[in-house]
């Protein structure tokens, strides 16, 4: 049953309409003129809104303007004088659904009333699925409930409504991309062309073409006209990922393109304009690069509006439990293994790794954990790291004897805890607590050598 509401200055046609479409059985309100309907759209969730061309103070077009403005997808028809068909027809460029010319056949009212009714419901169903699938997802496919997680879901609900360009920065495998993806599937622009440009993948001759597109004969090779991704992204989104490796040269040209939207193609002379939110990231730190000259000051600002950080997994641990469950549940669907499980054992075990890799080596393991474990119950010893080459290890330690420095009541845990605190503090102290080097001798990233000081304490004594 479908709200409808009729707004007509002419009490008796008003009396008329309404008590046609109740015997039809639908829900009918009514307004004597177009301020007395506003109202009525403002206070009631309508289906459809049936209004006369011809009002004083506030005729049709003007309702029909102010409630697009309110809900531009609420479907409004039009009734008119036979004479009003070019006003009618304007109506229909401003956005009603339809129109009809007096004197209608009450059939031919049913029917447009019909169609109006199944295309709003058909859009709010739509609107309400996107919705149930953006829930679902968490954000485009983001997983995690810990307190940084948050602040980043939060940042993002902010920022995505606007036009405002983003940086997001973390380290590789964090899940930037997945961030900018939900930045613009909960903007405005969610309809429109998501564009991604891996700028550390193409070589330098090949990403201006890339990013501006080429005219015919710019280059050897440019045997056509070839869009660039910036007019593929216009009225949408362009996702520069690794936007640390443009090279400075091509820098100015795209800081032109920030700032005034607007650019030439490899070899053209027309000047062309696109409408383009920028979303870029980086697993460098932007600013030194700034620092050291390989990146430009004006063109970071430019960038760096808006910045996300974006946590390493092994910050947000806590989040492990949700993260192998997610992806448990993919691989179960995509290798067709129902009943797909993991041990406790296996799960404290990827708990204690270091995940240079991050979230993306977390799914790696996973996917190769449920390839090969037998049946469908994934053990620790399927998730083991591909890098543990335990040839090379067996060469030096074959001569060990742990009986001589290892208590019998030790357990595993506690000599891998002692065993890695004492090289961590031997490494630091031999490298006068300059961490690279010490990351280096050790043979890790400096970053994970900055969460292993904070695990166990350690702090250059002063």
């Amino acid at each position: 049953m479908y709200s409808i509401l009729i707004v007509d200055d002419e009490p008796n046609y008003l009396i008329v309409l309404s008590e046609l479409l109740r015997d039809e059985g639908f829900e009918v309100f009514t307004a004597a003129n177009g301020r007395e309907g506003l109202q009525v759209v403002k206070d009631v969730d309508l289906d459809l809104v049936i209004t006369d061309m011809q009002m004083p103070e506030m005729d049709g077009m003007q309702l029909l303007n102010h409630v697009k403005a309110l809900n531009r997808e609420l479907p409004v028809i039009m009734i008119t004088a036979y004479a009003q068909v070019e006003k009618a027809v304007a109506a229909m460029q401003a956005g009603a659904f339809s129109y009809l010319a007096k004197p209608f056949s009450n059939d031919e009212l049913i029917v447009t009333i019909q169609k109006a009714g199944q295309h709003y419901s058909l859009v709010r169903e739509n609107t309400r699925l996107r919705s149930e699938i953006r829930g679902k997802s968490g954000f485009s496919g983001m997983v995690g409930k810990n307190p940084r997680m948050l602040q980043v879901y939060e940042l993002i609900e902010k920022v995505a409504p606007t036009p405002a360009s983003v940086l997001i920065s973390g380290e590789s495998g964090t899940g930037k991309e997945l961030v900018a993806k939900a930045i613009h599937m909960n903007s405005p622009r969610e309809d429109k062309a998501f564009i991604t440009v891996n700028c550390a993948a193409l070589a330098e001759n090949l990403l201006e073409s890339e990013l501006f597109g080429h005219e015919k004969g710019a280059f050897t090779g440019a045997v056509a006209m070839r869009k660039g991704r910036f007019e593929l992204a216009d009225g949408g989104t362009i996702f520069l990922d690794e936007v640390g490796e443009i090279p400075l040269a091509l820098q100015a040209k795209l800081l032109r393109a920030l700032q005034e939207r607007s650019f030439e193609r490899v070899g053209g002379t027309k000047t062309l304009t696109v409408d383009v939110r920028i979303i870029s990231a980086s697993n460098r730190d932007l600013k030194e690069e700034v620092m050291q000259g390989r990146f430009r000051e004006d063109l970071f600002y430019r960038l760096n509006v808006i910045h996300v950080t974006l946590p390493a997994l092994r910050e947000r641990m806590d989040d492990m439990p949700l993260l192998v469950d997610f992806f448990i549940d993919k691989f179960s669907q995509k290798l067709q293994k129902k009943d797909l499980a993991i041990t406790k054992e296996a799960l404290r075990l990827l708990m204690t790794l270091p995940w240079e890799g991050n979230v993306r080596e977390l799914e790696n393991t996973i996917e190769r954990a449920a390839i090969l474990c037998n049946g469908n119950c994934i053990e620790a010893e399927d998730v083991q790291p591909e890098s543990v080459n335990l040839d090379n290890q067996a060469a030096w330690s074959r001569e060990l004897d742990l009986h001589q420095i290892i208590p019998e009541s030790a357990s595993l845990n506690d000599v891998l805890y002692a065993v890695e605190e004492k090289m961590l503090v031997e490494a630091l102290e031999e490298a006068n607590f300059v961490q690279a080097r010490a990351a280096d001798r050790l043979g890790i990233t400096k970053s994970l050598l900055q969460y292993k000081m904070k695990k166990y304490g350690i702090k250059k004594k002063k």
